[in-house]
């Protein structure tokens, strides 16, 4: 029809030539060609061991703000209440919270291994779903073709048929 075949990513023109002068395959041999999709989701949290999803609750909770804020007011008012409230009240005096303080660094110190775990975690089920759609997209595009080859096959066959009531018109 005048343009020219612009070969797909990946493919080699020769192969790509060689595809439009076979016959397509047709929706039975498609499908039978197709693998199932799976959903990855699932089977990520399928492979997930205890601690992996231990992992991923903790960064799931611990990594928010609402758990900042949390921890930030807990730590002000128990460090403000130990400065400024009267002496028989407070039950951490001066020496105490910076006891309270080393160990609220150290419970920091332990949680980001475990968030850059979840993390990780998160990342590598990120992959696959990338993966995932990437196969999609592969096959959508293989089907795609094979309709474009299909419509260019019925292109040709109405130009044959037109020549032909054409050429049976003028006899």
């Amino acid at each position: 029809m005048g343009r020219e075949f612009e070969p797909l990513r990946g493919h080699s023109f020769k192969k790509n030539m060689d595809s439009i002068n076979k016959e397509p395959l047709t929706l039975t041999e498609l499908k039978q060609k197709r693998k199932a999709v799976k959903n990855v989701n699932v089977e990520r949290k399928k492979k997930l061991s205890r601690l992996d999803k231990m992992a991923i609750w903790i960064t799931d909770h611990v990594g928010t703000m609402g758990f900042f804020i949390i921890i930030f007011i807990w730590t002000a008012i128990w460090l403000g209440w130990n400065t400024v409230a009267p002496p028989s009240s407070r039950f951490d005096p001066f020496p105490a919270f910076v006891l309270w303080l080393f160990m609220s660094n150290m419970i920091q110190i332990f949680l980001m291994p475990l968030i850059m775990i979840g993390q990780n975690l998160q990342s590598s089920h990120a992959e696959a779903r990338a993966e995932a759609d990437f196969e999609v997209n592969t096959k959508a595009e293989l089907e795609i073709e094979t309709i474009i080859l299909h419509l260019e096959k019925q292109n040709e066959m109405i130009v044959k048929i037109l020549n032909q009531i054409q050429q049976s018109q003028n006899k």
